[in-house]
């Protein structure tokens, strides 16, 4: 394999659970495309040499049987798994049903990126130029070093009709690096406005070109060090809220607020698009419909 590939690594593990169903495998076209048979497709075109899955075990033979027919002989492909159990034991709780987070979920694939990597979220759809910015960005880095980045999106790009959103609230500098992030896990639109809600579930209004986090993360390998031993903190600290997640975002402004990393924020031109909802399936098709017809993609991606 190209050393100089970066590995793309997918977070295919979550619940789904205000969509109602399994969103990771569900299908947007009439060819039966999937929401990431369009990360990888855009990952394959802008050099990406490998991929690895974040799934759960309940889900592992349909995922890979759907996976294998895609990608067989054109990239290197691995799956590991995010389990409740993936903790030490002192930690392990039986009355927790959630998993413990995008973060907790990047650490399982810890043996097997060794390269410069990019993370990102199974259902959404971040556009072809975000994978070739984030492509082309990784490759001009140090995997010794810790400069990482993050694709960029503003936030009225990224609301849904129906309901709430969870998205990284983001602060940039004038030099184009981040210097802080917040996880606001709840955002929607009221009365034509955006609003979210704080600690005390307070509403207040948020500018709609925040510029957010889509989860589309650019790190080299050395990340996976730092984010271990902050798990152990986060885990210690966290071990009696059933609640508590560990999110990348979390990670990240450890990284910043240390000052052992930069994070450079990465900006394209590519709509972003998911579903949080059912609801939301139509306008992505409808999406989807228009950039084949504009020939962005073939109309078979395999």
């Amino acid at each position: 394999m190209n050393e100089n590939k970066p590995t793309l690594v997918i977070l295919a593990a979550g619940m789904g659970s205000r969509y109602g169903g399994l969103k990771q495998l569900d299908t947007f076209t009439p060819e039966g495309d999937t929401i990431i048979d369009f990360s990888i497709y855009d990952a394959l075109q802008a050099g990406f040499g490998k991929f690895v899955f974040i799934i759960r075990k309940s889900i592992e033979d349909e995922f890979k049987a759907e996976i294998e027919k895609k990608l067989s002989g054109k990239a290197e492909v691995e799956y590991v798994f995010q389990e409740l159990d993936k903790v030490p034991n002192k930690y392990k709780n039986p009355e927790r049903i959630k998993p413990w987070g995008t973060g907790h979920a990047m650490l399982m694939a810890k043996d097997c990126v060794k390269e410069n990597f990019a993370i990102i979220n199974a259902d959404d759809f971040y556009g072809k130029e975000a994978f070739e910015s984030m492509a082309k960005y990784l490759k001009t880095i140090d995997k010794k070093s810790f400069d990482f980045s993050m694709m960029a999106y503003l936030l009225k790009n990224t609301i849904s009709d129906h309901g709430f959103v969870s998205r990284g609230e983001c602060k940039v500098d004038e030099k184009g690096f981040l210097t802080e992030v917040t996880e606001r896990t709840h955002i929607e639109k009221k009365g034509g406005h955006l609003v979210f809600k704080d600690e005390e579930e307070n509403l207040v209004p948020i500018d709609e070109n925040t510029v957010v986090s889509m989860n589309f993360w650019g790190f080299t390998p050395r990340c996976f060090e730092f984010a271990e031993s902050f798990f152990s903190a986060f885990l210690e600290e966290n071990k009696d809220n059933l609640k508590a997640e560990y999110f990348i975002p979390l990670i990240v402004n450890e990284f910043i607020k240390e000052n052992s990393a930069s994070v450079r924020v990465l900006t394209s031109e590519a709509k972003w698009f998911g579903v949080t909802y059912k609801e939301d399936k139509e306008l992505v098709e409808k999406e989807i419909r228009q950039l084949k017809y504009n020939k962005i993609y073939p109309s078979k991606l395999w």
